[in-house]
């Protein structure tokens, strides 16, 4: 039997009626379904479709769009003609494999393929690195946490770091419970109900910034931070530390300094995780971080602008080792994974899994890793005298806007890569002298992306709360730079015109929206946002 979350399912999470004779009798009559449904299939309510426009809740849909001017790469994007045409050849291929080999054996040899070339991709083929598979960073954090279980035992405490700026699942995750009313393998769940083995577990929240809505400074994050593992060593716990590589704004917390200092005073007490779901790092510090014994968390769905949810977590050498060392993982964690998730070498811990393939997720990461093949292929300077050019022009254009206030843009000039310069630019908008709400903003990014008479489409990064003592007062917008940007001006130098064109049209267009009452009267707005 297929993977239940490899079956096509409308937005209602029921599946459509098929007469008898279309009904599939095999996971490999799956394979011949219309590739765009493919793709929207294996992965929890938040990939569900709307029939009314064929995009999800993130407002993507399965297929190109090449009508939408997409800057949201901090949320999601739409697949692009490349990220599809793969997907496509990926799934003949494996459906030419199958009738002769066997589908289940051909899926997996697929996916242990692919682990094979992100692991080459990302420099780490010769480190022992693993890759575990997910449908989305959501999950990812899940498979960290039950890792960190694993090894350290029930007595374990969660930190979350920048837990003000991360995904609004993490305040379940981080406790082992369920995040939705599906899991991505399609098992219905109740949200906020303890996963089997693995939840419920105590869990403490660092925000970015303080109660009035400031930015802390990074001295008091870091002190924090070390207080808070401190006093959860002292009381007897082991400790999950989940740091952020780049938040939903661009910012990063604890410091590498402050991480390092806490890996060095509690060995074997304190298991570090990464998260950098955005992606947006380089090479040389995925490597750094796995090397310190730390678990990373990465997906090809935000920064290199795969199709959304495609998520995995890269386990250092040593994690890899321990992992299938342990008789164990909690049996809750089927519910999100199959056997193929998994590295072929943890053969103990794969066997705890179901063998049934995930369809979409795997199209999805086919997509995915289209992309990152081409980012890889732009030099190294030429990437970074891209995100340079393209940096300076949004931060001008957000600036220039009557109605708009630029946040101020995060850098991490030590960092020496093309990452060192702000890819992500928040602002936030003003109408009658005061500052859009949460709910505000929400209603103004439907009415962008959904376009009006004489508007082209924009996506941008959906609204991020930034200011009052429930972060809803105040939100942000956010013009995100993508891998697929320098992709295509390093193909064609006239993409950048036709980039910045496509920004300033969109800020522009923001402008008008905000002074037409019937943008903010959209009261199903609220209820139709992805959280």
């Amino acid at each position: 039997m297929a993977h239940p979350g490899s079956l096509i399912r409308p937005a209602n999470g029921r599946r459509p009626a098929i007469a008898p004779a279309l009904r599939p009798q095999s996971p490999l009559r799956e394979l011949f379904a219309p590739l765009d449904l493919l793709l929207a299939c294996g992965g929890d309510t938040r990939i569900d479709l709307d029939p009314a426009t064929g995009r999800n809740g993130y407002g993507c849909s399965p297929s190109p769009a090449p009508e939408m001017a997409l800057f949201s790469s901090c949320t999601a994007s739409t697949i692009s003609r490349r990220g599809y045409e793969a997907a496509s050849r990926a799934r003949d291929a494996l459906m030419s494999s199958a009738m002769l080999h066997g589908l289940v054996e051909c899926f997996d040899d697929r996916v242990e393929e692919m682990r094979g070339e992100l692991k080459t991709l990302l420099g780490l083929e010769e480190t022992g690195a693993e890759i575990v598979f997910t449908s989305s960073g959501t999950d990812a954090q899940l498979v960290a946490l039950a890792v960190a279980r694993a090894l350290h035992g029930d007595d374990l405490v969660s930190v979350i770091t920048a837990a003000d700026q991360t995904g609004t699942g993490t305040a379940f995750t981080a406790r082992g419970l369920h995040f939705g009313a599906r899991t991505a393998s399609g098992v219905t769940a109740t949200r906020g109900g303890p996963i089997a083995g693995l939840g419920p577990i105590r869990s403490v929240g660092l925000r970015l910034r303080d109660a009035d809505g400031r930015l802390r400074s990074p001295s008091a994050l870091d002190a924090e931070t070390l207080e808070m593992v401190e006093s959860a060593v002292a009381q007897g716990a082991r400790v999950m530390l989940e740091a952020m590589d780049c938040s939903k704004l661009g910012h990063a917390a604890p410091s590498d300094r402050c991480l390092a200092e806490i890996a060095a005073r509690w060995p074997g007490r304190v298991q570090i995780v990464v998260d950098a779901c955005q992606a947006r790092l380089g090479n040389r510090r995925i490597a750094t971080l796995l090397d310190r014994g730390f678990m990373v968390l990465l997906t090809g769905s935000k920064y290199f602008a795969g199709p959304a949810f495609s998520g995995a977590v890269l386990l250092p050498p040593q994690l890899a080792d321990a992992v299938e060392a342990l008789p164990r993982q909690a049996p809750g964690l089927t519910d999100y994974l199959g056997r193929s998730d998994w590295p072929m070498r943890l053969t103990s811990l794969r066997e705890q899994f179901p063998v049934q393939p995930n369809f979409g997720q795997w199209l999805r990461w086919e997509a995915a890793l289209e992309e990152i093949r081409a980012y890889m292929a732009v030099p190294a300077k030429v990437r970074s005298d891209i995100i340079r050019q393209l940096g300076m022009r949004f931060a001008e254009l957000i600036a220039a806007s009557p109605s708009v206030r630029l946040l101020p843009p995060q850098s991490h000039s030590a960092r020496g890569d093309e990452f060192a310069r702000p890819t992500i630019f928040g602002f936030t908008l003003h109408r009658d002298a005061r500052p859009l709400s949460l709910a505000e903003c929400r209603m103004l990014h439907r009415a962008l992306a959904e376009g009006t008479v004489g508007d082209a489409p924009y996506l941008l990064g959906q609204p991020v709360g930034w200011g009052g003592r429930t972060d809803e007062d105040v939100a942000a917008l956010r013009l995100c730079i993508s891998a697929r940007h320098v992709i295509d001006i390093h193909a064609d130098a006239s993409a950048r015109d036709r980039i910045l064109a496509d920004a300033a049209a969109a800020m522009t267009t923001l402008d008008a929206l905000l002074h037409r009452p019937s943008v903010f009267t959209d009261t199903a707005a609220e209820e139709r946002h992805v959280h």
